[in-house]
């Protein structure tokens, strides 16, 4: 019997159970259905502004896009024009450099010290402008290959091989104007011990001093007790004669020089010959008759002018020294003279006379060429020639200038003092002569300047006027007098 009760007791409460649990079930069913149309409404609402946000952000996106676009399109304009500067910074750097370059050749010849320094400092101006360029276009390639990030991280790599490429260029330009600087050291020491020498030999011809020539001929015999120079060991007449032709040579072409600047100058040549004549005559013996009314054609103008230079030149040559002083050496040890006379011609053959005059202006030979331009080109003619007489006033302060005209003058007056030398140190010297006015014409002896028909001078051709000296060689061998004939019919 309680164990129906209790089955009972349980029933009910199943119904119980049942009844109360069915009206929650469906409120809940109710609930739920509402619950999930109010969260369908809530995720579409959602989308909605999802799908709006994931627009405006692929707008934005496609904004920043455009805009990375036209930075780097900016950025790689302004790098370009800024190459293109480069470039052009370059280029104008390297005509500069060409230009700086040139100028520094042309200081050389003719020496000119001053525009030398001038022009070396304008060479490695031009060369570290273009070390400068060199170094941007380096920073310029590295920002375009990786950025500062990229540079950075390349520094911190290779920090030291990064400092040695910059160095290194400039360390090999270090040792290549160290060696050019090494070989111009010693080319500067090789043309003072020849600057020297010629200034020691000068100062012993000067016999001013018994102690200065004693050292001059130590020194000449410390040259002459090594190997031969330019391939000549000792004077010969054939270098005499060789001398004497490059004297012809050197006398036609400065006054060739001299005889157009006159022209130019609108000279009355005529005037000047019959001028030039006069005063040669007045040197001289007096005319004859026969030579006294000399008519000089035109075309000979040259000779006559020829003729006075020369007779200017060679005045005094008999003495060692052109009587500038009164040395003896020559009379007082002659054996050592004649020595170091030929050592002063091997050393000044091969200089050029500007470049020498311009570093010893007072030597010896530098008061040669400023007495004799004196004496050749007064001041009343260079004014005409030139409108100005400021080559004689460089040459009256014992300077040297550097024109063409002056220059052809050292020419011919290095010529002349080279014969002069080798006068000296021949034995038995040469001896001199010239042509007499009106004197009777001797083929062996003398050489015509104008040509006659055939190449035989006609009877009847006496000397109008000497044009150069004849000397007579210790061989026997004769350098003929240059003449100008005219006929006494």
């Amino acid at each position: 019997m309680a164990s129906k009760v209790s089955n009972f007791s349980d029933l009910i409460q199943r119904v119980a159970a049942s009844c109360l649990l069915h009206p929650l079930a469906a409120g809940r069913h109710d609930s739920g259905e509402n619950r999930s149309a109010d969260e369908d409404e809530e995720y579409e609402s959602d989308d909605q502004e999802d799908e709006e946000e994931e627009g405006s952000e692929e707008e934005e996106e496609k904004e920043r896009c455009r805009a990375w676009e036209g930075t780097k399109e900016e950025v790689r304009v302004e790098r370009m024009v800024e190459m293109e500067r480069l470039m052009s910074e370059v280029f104008d750097a390297v005509s500069a450099m060409k230009r700086a370059y040139v100028g520094l050749q042309e200081s050389h010849c003719p020496w000119d010290p001053e525009k030398m320094r001038v022009a070396d400092v304008a060479v490695v101006a031009e060369l570290r402008r273009l070390g400068v360029l060199r170094e941007r276009f380096r920073r310029r390639m590295r920002r375009g290959c990786g950025g500062g990030a990229f540079v950075a991280r390349r520094r911190r790599v290779s920090g030291g091989v990064a400092v040695r490429e910059v160095v290194a260029p400039y360390e090999s330009a270090v040792d290549e104007l160290k060696r050019e600087v090494k070989a111009r050291e010693l080319e500067v020491e090789s043309l003072k011990e020849k600057l020297t020498n010629v200034a020691v030999s000068s100062l012993g011809l000067s016999g001013t001093n018994g102690k200065k020539g004693s050292g001059g001929s130590n020194q000449s015999k410390r040259k002459l007790s090594g190997s031969t120079i330019q391939g000549q060991a000792c004077p010969a007449p054939e270098l005499f004669e060789s001398t004497m032709r490059q004297v012809k040579e050197a006398s036609k072409s400065f006054t060739s020089l001299l005889l157009s600047l006159m022209r130019s100058a609108r000279w009355d040549i005529s005037a000047a010959v019959r001028s030039i004549e006069a005063a040669n005559a007045a040197d001289t013996v007096p005319a004859t008759t026969t030579t006294s009314s000399l008519v000089i054609a035109p075309h000979h103008a040259k000779y006559a002018l020829e003729s006075y230079v020369s007779r200017k030149l060679f005045q005094g040559f008999d003495h060692e020294t052109f009587y500038m002083d009164g040395s003896l050496s020559s009379l007082l040890n002659p054996d050592q003279f004649r020595r170091d006379c030929f050592t002063q011609y091997r050393d000044m053959k091969a200089m050029d006379p500007t470049e020498l005059l311009g570093i010893l202006p007072t030597c010896h030979f530098g008061k040669f060429c400023s007495k004799k331009y004196l004496s050749i080109v007064h001041s009343k003619m260079e004014e005409s020639l030139f409108g100005d007489s400021d080559q004689r006033r460089q040459v009256l302060a014992g300077n040297h200038p550097r024109s063409q005209f002056y220059g052809e003058f050292l020419v011919l007056a290095k010529a002349v003092w080279l014969l002069h030398l080798l006068a000296f140190s021949l034995d038995p010297a040469p001896s001199q002569f010239e042509a007499s006015r009106g004197a009777e014409f001797h083929p062996q002896y003398m050489e015509s300047v104008v040509r006659f028909p055939g190449g035989r001078v006609p009877a009847g051709q006496v000397v109008g006027f000497p044009v150069s000296p004849g000397f007579k060689l210790g061989n026997g061998s004769v350098i003929k007098a240059r003449v100008h004939l005219i006929s006494t019919t």
